[in-house]
């Protein structure tokens, strides 16, 4: 409950402050802008939301078993509809549409998580390997009773002992040239697949990565379409243990498999990159193999833009119910002796949600980004290797950056619904338990940015992608530093600023305007540019010492995670820049510039240490942006309840009655 004592700060009228006029949010309107171009998509999974809603009772009142069992018979229901099948090929019974396919699983995320998740194992990631790894073979066998849910599948990637080093897997597929099949063994305990979604009780059939071994040779990690259950019970080799209960997200089976000397044919190998003809020899268009590896992981990137988009549209329901309840609940008598104040009029109760829900709109429009480009890359539209590369760096930040912000933003609003926010009912147990793992899913957020890094210190560089981490320490060392900042956009953004910006070279910061967007993208372009010549420079001086590169990269690895960071927080605030420009003058336009400069100053604020350590940021001016941020607060404190009602969370995935209030209110 709200203990704020101080007076509240009350809404502000229209002409206030500067004569600043409170616009109108047209809500239909803002929704359809943030539905986009998949409106109808979205509105067909709301629908099935609604039918559904029940099941975010029972994840509470069934047993595990039952649970598990109601979640499967609603997927399978669901794909029925055509909204899990949107991104596979028409003519196997699904839409032809990559965009529409995201954007459903974006919506799915309004609801029951472990519905999400099940469809993003069985759709996403067992679907997307065999449309994206196997070929014409493989897609006429298993892609249609795969959409309509007729066949379970899994994705049997991580193990035990090597999560986010895929390179590194200990399961082992030996081609046994006298049978022709494939020879699947798990060779040591913590070479077990782990997690797996999918694989404890329902799935019939494993997409498995292993080393792939052809004549004593080690091919590196391919892809191989295993049988493990037939009626119910295990394959003949197959053991299948249940991971158990975990933190959330209980409705999906995570399982582990083991394979003794399991056997498979010729053509259970996905040989879209890479085959082994019948004699035994192993034949790839791409002759470097860890090239190959890239870039057979690089076409199941959607994995991460879908999560991306599920962890911010997770925070979109939880600012929605904390939002929701603050314009409701009352708490002491700060400008009134008749009536207590709403906790939303609250200064500090503004200031903990207000931010989260600028940077919610940032992200949606961030997320809007990388799903077209991810759309155009996997349709043929723009389809080059440096793109490929940019997507993925771009898909790993944003994945990275909506997953925390998932995590800060749901806990943030449990607090700020006090003691009625920890009850079941009010649905933040269960976005708390069953988004927590989504900053691990997909790769570990930290593993992901240092991607990022990578493609900024090398341009995305074809010549690059075949090398690890350590690679890059040599990489970058043989560069001048000089190079490794002319090969990013940002050093030559940097050079523009005089052009948009009074006070030149070296009076930019102080004299541009706060809401100024130029001056906002500056900033962050600056700390960019900053923290990458910093990395390139101390990549450069431990590899010029004779250090181990190994040690450099564990030295420098913080500075890494802080540039990539800073590249995203940049990419995102110039998503939000460039959407509002678009859009026609009008009070929509103000509505959105205010949460645009909300999310842009508060990301300044946060990080105004740095800002004021590298001398860009005066104690005057930081205490102007503290301001700013403080009066942006109160101009959208009238706007909030339409600025959460355009995210369109169907009221029955609110819940929370007491929070909320009675549906439809």
């Amino acid at each position: 409950m709200a203990t704020d004592t101080a007076p509240p700060q009350a809404p502000t009228p229209q002409g206030a402050e500067g004569g600043y006029v409170q616009p109108e949010v047209d809500v239909p309107a803002l929704q359809a802008l943030l539905d986009g171009r998949y409106a109808e998509v979205r509105n067909l999974v709301r629908s099935n939301l609604d039918d559904y809603a029940g099941v975010l009772e029972d994840a509470e009142t069934l047993s595990r078993d039952d649970y598990r069992e109601r979640v499967k018979e609603i997927v399978v229901e669901m794909a029925a509809t055509g909204q899990t099948g949107m991104g596979f090929p028409q003519e196997y019974g699904g839409g032809g549409d990559i965009g529409a396919s995201v954007a459903a699983f974006e919506t799915l995320a309004f609801g029951d998580l472990s519905v999400l998740v099940k469809v993003g194992v069985q759709f996403g990631l067992f679907g997307g390997a065999i449309l994206q790894l196997g070929t014409k073979e493989h897609h006429d066998a298993y892609l249609a009773p795969l959409i309509t849910g007729e066949l379970m599948g899994c994705f049997a990637m991580t193990e035990s002992g090597h999560g986010s080093n895929v390179q590194a897997l200990g399961t082992v597929a030996t081609y046994d040239l006298a049978t022709q099949e494939f020879v699947i063994t798990t060779t040591t305990d913590d070479a077990r697949k782990d997690y797996i979604g999918n694989a404890a009780k329902h799935a019939e059939v494993a997409v498995v990565f292993a080393q792939l071994e052809v004549a004593g040779a080690s091919e590196g990690v391919h892809a191989f379409v295993v049988p493990i259950r037939k009626g119910g019970e295990p394959c003949a080799g197959v053991r299948i243990e249940d991971d158990g209960l975990k933190m959330g997200l209980n409705g999906v089976d995570n399982g582990r498999l083991w394979f003794d000397q399991v056997r498979v044919p010729r053509t259970a190998l996905l040989n879209r990159f890479a085959d082994v003809t019948p004699s035994g020899v192993y034949e790839s268009a791409i002759t470097n193999p860890n090239k190959r590896f890239f870039t057979m992981l690089g076409t199941l990137v959607q994995g991460r833009v879908c999560v991306g988009g599920a962890g911010i549209n997770a925070s979109k329901v939880a600012l929605t119910i904390a939002t929701k309840y603050a314009l409701r609940r009352r708490q002491f008598e700060a400008s009134s002796e008749d009536e207590e104040e709403l906790i939303l009029d609250y200064g500090m109760h503004q200031r903990r949600l207000f931010p989260l829900l600028a940077d919610t709109y940032a992200l949606h429009f961030a997320q809007e980004v990388v799903a077209s480009r991810l759309h155009d890359v996997f349709s043929g539209i723009t389809d080059d290797e440096h793109t490929r590369r940019e997507l993925e760096s771009r898909a790993a930040g944003t994945k990275a950056y909506g997953t925390w912000h998932a995590t800060r933003t749901i806990q943030e609003c449990r607090e700020a619904c006090g003691g009625a926010g920890y009850l079941s009912v009010n649905r933040f147990a269960a976005l708390k338990a069953d988004t927590d793992v989504f900053t691990t899913f997909e790769g570990d957020n930290h593993v992901l940015l240092q991607l990022v890094a990578k493609g900024l210190l090398t341009d995305y560089s074809s010549d690059f992608s075949d090398l690890d981490q350590f690679g890059m320490v040599k990489f970058v060392a043989g560069l001048a530093v000089e190079t490794v900042l002319e090969r990013t956009a940002v050093h030559k953004l940097l050079e523009r600023i005089k052009d948009v910006l009074p006070g030149g070279d070296d009076g930019w910061d102080q004299e541009a305007g706060l809401l100024d967007p130029d001056y906002q993208l500056a900033m962050l372009r600056f700390r960019e540019e900053h923290m990458l010549g910093g990395v390139a420079r101390r990549l450069k001086r431990g590899i010029d010492q004779g250090m181990n590169p190994g040690v450099v990269f564990s030295r420098v690895q913080d500075h890494v995670i802080g540039a990539a960071r800073a590249h995203v927080e940049r990419l995102v605030l110039e998503a939000f820049v460039e959407r509002t420009r678009q859009l026609p003058e009008g009070d929509l336009k103000v509505a959105l510039n205010l949460l645009c400069d909300l999310h842009a100053l508060s990301t300044i604020e946060a990080d105004r240490a740095w800002f004021m350590e590298h001398g860009r940021l005066t104690s005057q001016r930081s205490k102007a942006i503290s301001r700013e941020v403080s009066s942006l607060c109160r101009k959208i404190r009238p706007l909030a309840g339409d600025l959460v009602d355009a995210f369109g969370v169907p009221d029955a995935m609110l819940r929370s009655p007491e929070l909320v209030g009675p549906l439809g209110s």
